[in-house]
């Protein structure tokens, strides 16, 4: 079977959630890259229920930067970073064990398949640390970060 993908429109970070389940850690995100008006894509595509058409969606997408949310064996993060060479930044969800089960199965990745990871359900900080990696090349953002940082103190 073929799956097609329309061309995806130029964003800078591709926020992928692996299920609907999964949605609630990825708005919290989704919020703090929007207000950063940062050019955010936010999907839900299983790594498990449908490779194809996440393999096709990483083909064509022009994301400079992904994160990716998910829980139990957590195999999202490691997915997409066997397929890109672009920065990935893994959020374990908390689903069962706490979610121990998740957070190994990120930060375990083996040697040259580099996944960022974040706390249990943290996406929060997984955005922060996507603004950051943005603004290393972007004086506007670097400065909305700085007015972030002292804003959010204590």
């Amino acid at each position: 079977m073929i799956i097609k993908v329309k061309r995806i429109m130029t964003c800078k970070v591709s926020l992928i959630i692996g299920s609907k389940s999964d949605k609630e850690i990825g708005d919290k995100a989704y919020k703090i890259l929007q207000d950063f008006e940062i050019e955010t894509e936010y999907e839900i595509i299983s790594a498990h229920r449908n490779p194809e058409k996440l393999s096709n969606y990483l083909k064509n997408c022009d994301a400079d930067i992904f994160i990716a949310i998910a829980g139990l064996s957590a195999a999202l993060p490691g997915y997409i970073a066997s397929k890109t060479l672009k920065p990935v930044i893994g959020v374990p969800k908390e689903a069962k064990l706490g979610g121990l089960d998740s957070l190994l199965s990120i930060v375990q990745m083996p040697p040259g398949v580099p996944v960022a990871c974040v706390g249990v359900d943290n996406s929060r900080n997984a955005a922060l640390l996507a603004i950051r990696i943005l603004a290393l090349n972007d004086g506007d953002l670097q400065r909305k970060l700085e007015e972030y940082k002292e804003s959010n103190k204590g």
